[in-house]
């Protein structure tokens, strides 16, 4: 691993070092015309293009130094408050396309993954032509014995050290930032933003785990009759068999193939699959753009390629809820909260001012179709306008920002008429009704009575020092540990709501009666 890193850094270093040099004979050449035309530096930057050519400089050298940075650039390009508006179009046209290499390169992968006999396992394989080539892996339509067609993704062989090295090289990068740049890290952490992204990458060097990712999708999408998951056919950590989806994908669809009444239901139960995710399996597709959703006339669309899926926690999950909510209730300043709770506030924020943002941005978007308006350039706005006016935003929201412009772009391409807002206003009561059952499921009332507990075993020391703080004249009570406010920086305090104290009593109570005299 130690060479494997070494390695990548001089690359990366090489790539970097020429990007600057480029950029410094350019600057060279333009003060040159410059002082030749009488032109001011602004002048001549902005008559040669400056921006667009830088832009496309950075795209090229991210797209050389291989998928890792591909898709760190990919997030950046819906991350207006760190990078540039002139690098934001040119970031969305990055893609891991490769040079497809000969089915040769990959045939060992088969054999050590496979056995000697991987040749057995399929009755025809097209080695000839395959059906996708990116940086990390090589597809290929196999028939499996009986006929059925299927699909067969092998890994690139060294691809897991290269990437494994590049983040590596990256989490040392933010704890410089971090180190240099305290302020920018106050509101942007780098290095969790980085873990978040890391972490839904990781099914993307080990197939066992993409089929993992794929068995909870399929179960998850069972609910809604457009849609369905490819079936795990065999997986091993560079090799994945699996169902191949019909039909085409919809950035080259055809509409008029389509009725409209099922172009707007597959693209409806695609918005209600995802908002699902988020909210209640916590478990989302984190790439879902227009060619990894494939639909024919007839039959449900297919959601593919399951290597970059997204998971939460319970408690931004339940966060992110009433951020979408108050969009789709025109509330411009209950986003404002809203998305304050779920990040961090510095000590240098601005809330009425970012409320004022928000209370200006929301009737935009709240029930604007996508033919109006791109409701992912609108969740980036709020970001940028969240970072200006001093507000940390929550690590997932890289990923979540991904998922949902990606997401948003495959139904514009299926049906832009679809209000996103509207959509998720008619599936929040089922949402709230599915976190209902888990709040009284046995699980969640086992755990609410243990809170309960604790909280009452500390009661008498709260107390003792409660007494001692009003003789003293203090009257601040303190639990456990001391907190950084959350107009500072910090998170907020927990403490158990009344519901939820009333009911690990009645669970406790219960327990009691059922318990043998």
């Amino acid at each position: 691993m130690g060479a494997m890193l070494g390695n990548r850094l001089r690359l990366v270093v090489k790539v970097l070092g020429s990007l600057v040099a480029d950029e410094v004979g350019q600057v060279t050449r333009e003060r040159r015309r410059s002082r030749r035309d009488g032109l001011s530096p602004a002048e001549a930057e902005a008559s040669a293009g400056d921006g667009s050519r830088r832009a496309k400089a950075v795209r090229h050298a991210l797209e050389g130094l291989g998928p890792f940075y591909v898709k760190l650039g990919q997030i950046l390009s819906t991350r207006p408050d760190m990078v540039p508006a002139s690098m934001i179009a040119e970031l969305q046209n990055l893609h891991d396309q490769v040079d497809v290499q000969p089915f040769s390169v990959f045939e060992p992968v088969l054999r050590d993954e496979l056995g000697a006999d991987w040749k057995l396992r399929f009755d025809d394989i097209n080695t000839t032509r395959p059906l996708g080539a990116a940086s990390l892996a090589q597809v290929y339509q196999v028939t499996l014995p009986g006929g059925r067609p299927a699909v067969v993704k092998i890994q690139r062989p060294g691809i897991r050290d290269t990437v494994h090295a590049d983040m590596a090289l990256m989490r040392k990068a933010s704890r410089i930032v971090a180190r240099t740049a305290p302020r920018f890290n106050e509101v942007i952490d780098v290095e969790a933003m980085l873990g978040s992204i890391f972490d839904a990458m990781e099914p993307e060097l080990d197939f066992t785990g993409e089929a993992r990712n794929m068995d909870d999708a399929r179960e998850n999408i069972r609910r809604y009759p457009t849609l369905e998951v490819p079936r795990v056919i065999h997986a091993t950590p560079k090799v994945l068999v699996q169902s191949l989806a019909p039909g085409a994908s919809v950035r080259r669809l055809d509409r008029a193939m389509f009725s409209d009444r099922e172009r707007t239901e597959i693209g409806k139960d695609l918005l209600r699959f995802m908002y699902r995710g988020y909210f209640v399996d916590r478990m989302f597709h984190a790439d879902p753009h227009a060619g990894n959703v494939f639909a024919q006339p007839g039959g449900p669309a297919t959601l593919i390629d399951w290597g970059m899926v997204g998971r939460l926690d319970r408690r931004t999950s339940l966060q992110l809820l009433p951020l979408l909510m108050a969009i789709a209730q025109n509330d411009g300043h209950g986003l404002a909260r809203a998305w304050a709770d779920m990040g961090r506030v510095t000590a240098w924020s601005n809330l009425p001012a970012f409320a004022a943002d928000m209370a200006a941005l929301v009737p935009k978007v709240a029930t604007a179709s996508l033919e109006d308006i791109n409701f992912g350039v609108s969740l980036t706005t709020v970001l940028e306008k969240a970072t200006r006016r001093g507000i940390g935003s929550a690590p997932a929201i890289s990923l979540l920002g991904k998922s949902f412009a990606n997401l948003e772009g495959s139904v514009r391409c299926l049906a832009p008429d679809i209000a996103l807002a509207e959509v998720f206003k008619a599936e929040v009561r089922g949402i709230i009704m599915s976190l209902i059952r888990e709040y009284f499921s046995l699980d969640q009332v086992a755990r609410n009575t243990m809170d309960l507990l604790s909280a009452a075993a500390s009661a008498p020391e709260q107390w003792r020092g409660l007494l001692s703080d009003a003789a003293n004249r203090q009257f601040a009570l303190q639990l456990h540990e001391p907190h950084t406010p959350a107009s500072m920086g910090g998170q907020r305090p927990w403490s158990p709501s009344r519901g939820l104290m009333a009911l690990g009593a009645a669970a406790l109570l219960l327990d009691r009666r059922r318990a043998p005299r």
